[in-house]
């Protein structure tokens, strides 16, 4: 059975309407349904004004059902994500708060990192974020070790299994899962999104320590130099500096 508001024989007329090209200024006809028309003057793509394009925020085809997506769709689709990979990682660890607070600071420090560096992706800057500790109870499991390797190792399937049940697409599972394969050790030539998570898993990893052992001025530095990015070495000044014995 068709639903009736979208079977045109009980449309009224208001269901038909027109709204002007925003290049050129020309109307362009809709039918209530139509996502998008092109106009007939200029041949820009103008979207409906009066459709509801929530599904487009979380939906991973609606590029593809949509066309190139609005900035303000793009931004809400990358929000809804961001949101949905947290509540898995809190879903996944339960009660072990520990480890979920690191993820939520590390993520916290990745997204001023990766708005700051040029050209990285934050969807899966973000993800990682997330996601790259997400070995560590497999390799307590089975090895009795959080050792960085066997994180490395244990981290991809659960990584992978998690997105795909959030619909991720899959370059993006493939580039997360690369990253946490290696999240310690990075390789003679990494991207950026690489290098965001690095810097900003560093520095919460350093922040906890400091806490218990606080740091000289010379050793704040040297682990400044070691960040991957300009954006994370300023971060890392701003971010624990607070922490320097006086």
């Amino acid at each position: 059975m068709q639903c009736p508001g979208q079977d045109s024989r009980y449309w009224s007329g208001e269901d038909v309407f027109e709204s002007k090209c925003p290049a050129c200024g020309q109307s362009v006809e809709f039918f209530k349904d139509d996502s998008r028309q092109r106009c007939r003057n200029c041949g820009t793509q103008v979207f409906n004004p009066k459709m509801d394009f929530g599904c487009a925020a979380y939906c991973p085809y609606a590029e593809q059902c949509l066309g190139a997506l609005p900035p303000e769709l793009a931004a809400a689709q990358g929000e809804l994500f961001k949101d949905k990979v947290a509540t898995a990682l809190r879903k996944y660890f339960g009660s072990d708060n520990r480890r979920i607070h690191h993820a939520e600071a590390v993520a916290e420090q990745a997204e001023i990192i990766g708005k700051a560096e040029q050209g990285g992706d934050m969807q899966v800057i973000m993800a990682c974020a997330y996601l790259h500790d997400i070995g560590i109870k497999e390799a307590e499991r089975k090895f009795n070790s959080s050792a960085a390797r066997y994180q490395h190792s244990e981290g991809p399937p659960v990584a992978k299994e998690l997105l795909q049940g959030l619909r991720a697409k899959p370059e993006l599972i493939d580039e997360v899962c690369d990253i946490i394969s290696h999240h310690h050790t990075p390789r003679e030539s990494e991207t950026v999104n690489f290098k965001v998570l690095y810097d900003a898993d560093l520095i919460v990893n350093m922040a906890e320590q400091y806490q218990e052992k606080p740091p000289t001025q010379e050793q704040l530095d040297h682990l400044i130099n070691l960040m991957l990015t300009q954006a994370g070495a300023q971060q890392a000044k701003a971010a624990l500096q607070r922490f320097v014995q006086g």
